[in-house]
């Protein structure tokens, strides 16, 4: 009966373990998390897209994971933290987050110990000074040293995917504050997400803007942006009509694309 009850036990663990906690047993194929075979690519770093999201109400309750409670916060707005960050990989890529989701090691997420799920993040690398909005839709790591675990794209786009761990700076980001009536252009669009980035990469040196690939229907669009003052906008968008890309025009948008 005391075996019994132990399995139990240990069952019962496991399903309360996020995929970034680092579970054992048959739940996963791999028994070290590992990096994958190929880098991501351009339009994987892009930043997650800060929408209005359902908080989990299962996501919310209380819990407690290896002995240790932690009461989730119900409103993210205000939030900031700096510590440690981690990332995890090939071991969780395709098995469900703590709120229902698939983990995928290419999106920008992240598990995160309180913070409502789904919630959106800036994280900062504080050593070299990158950033990336990530969708938290996770909980862990469940390590005391560290406060976010980063997917592998994450990790990759702020620069520490090679040593593990980052001192990082942690950011709330909501609909509220994000720039209204935000301006990009569309600069172009096409089937090949080569040439694409390749376009990407180029308008982003010569006019020192973001560039947002949105994938629709099989087509790759390219946008600069977003441009907060109205006459720069209109101020590149004549720059770029003169340099071949007369079908350039603008968007507006309430919010980050």
């Amino acid at each position: 009966m005391r075996f019994h009850g132990q399995l139990v036990f240990i069952t019962l663990l496991i399903m309360l373990l996020s995929a970034c906690s680092g579970g054992s047993g048959s739940r996963y194929h791999m028994r070290h998390d590992a990096a994958p075979l190929r880098p991501p690519t351009t339009l994987e770093m892009q930043d997650a897209i800060v929408t209005e999201v359902t908080k989990s109400a299962s996501a919310s309750r209380p819990y407690t994971v290896l002995g240790k409670s932690y009461s989730p916060m119900l409103d993210e707005t205000g939030y900031t933290e700096e510590g440690i960050a981690s990332w995890y990989g090939r071991k969780f890529h395709g098995y469900h987050t703590s709120n229902g989701e698939i983990y995928d090691m290419f999106a920008m997420t992240a598990a995160h110990k309180t913070l409502p799920l789904p919630s959106f993040v800036r994280v900062t690398n504080t050593e070299n000074g990158k950033s990336v909005i990530v969708r938290v839709n996770d909980r862990g790591p469940f390590h005391d040293d560290r406060i976010i675990d980063l997917s592998y794209a994450a990790a990759y786009k702020l620069g520490y995917y090679t040593h593990g761990t980052a001192k990082v700076k942690l950011e709330a980001v909501t609909i509220s504050k994000v720039t209204p009536h935000s301006t990009y252009i569309q600069v172009a669009a096409g089937s090949t997400l080569m040439n694409i980035e390749a376009l990407a990469s180029t308008l982003r040196d010569e006019y020192k803007l973001p560039t947002n690939i949105v994938h629709k229907d099989d087509i790759y669009k390219l946008h600069l942006g977003p441009i907060e003052d109205a006459q720069q906008a209109d101020q590149v968008l004549k720059k770029l009509k003169k340099n071949q890309f007369q079908n350039a025009f603008l968007l507006y948008t309430q919010q980050a694309l």
